[in-house]
């Protein structure tokens, strides 16, 4: 059963210092090994994937924002990664913490990625993938504005299990 939608105002902004807290209380979460780059298990490892997120947007390789309420509560994260100049290509990710799981927080956040995207990095086309047995992340996509392009069979491989993946794509135009 998934949650009544949020009737709240949401909006994007850098994730900041003092969002560690909010970052470590979604890691904590078992499914979020899978987003981290790092181990996110402590208060200094929370600080030190938001300095990580400031460093890759600094650099163009990638940008993420916090999702937040009107309260300016971080309830996830959505990014663009693998930057493309020559292709204006990125790939979108999201994650949000468990209690706001199914409450169009993801789909939100990444339709407005989107159009940070393409009216602030002048990208062309975004892609996001996820696991064809992940109906609720292919929800996500379909709502953000997403269409289903294909499928990448056996391309991700958690504990040793291969899991196909089905990938999405939006374009500016």
């Amino acid at each position: 059963m998934s949650a009544a939608p949020l009737s709240l105002s949401l909006s994007l902004r850098p994730w900041r210092a003092e969002d560690a807290a909010a970052v470590l209380a979604a890691f904590e979460a078992p499914e979020m090994s899978r987003q981290a780059d790092e181990p996110v298990d402590s208060l200094v490892a929370a600080a030190g994937w938001i300095e990580r997120r400031a460093r890759d947007s600094h650099a163009d390789r990638a940008h993420a924002f916090a999702v937040t309420d009107e309260n300016d509560t971080a309830l996830g994260n959505v990014a663009v990664g693998a930057v493309n100049r020559a292709h204006s290509t990125g790939w979108v990710s999201y994650w949000t913490t468990p209690a706001t799981r199914g409450r169009g927080v993801a789909a939100y956040g990444c339709a407005a990625l989107a159009r940070w995207c393409f009216d602030e990095l002048g990208l062309y086309r975004l892609e996001l993938g996820h696991r064809t047995n992940n109906p609720a992340s292919c929800g996500v996509a379909l709502a953000a504005g997403f269409a289903v392009e294909g499928l990448q069979r056996q391309k991700l491989a958690y504990d040793g299990v291969r899991y196909d993946v089905e990938l999405h794509a939006r374009l500016a135009g």
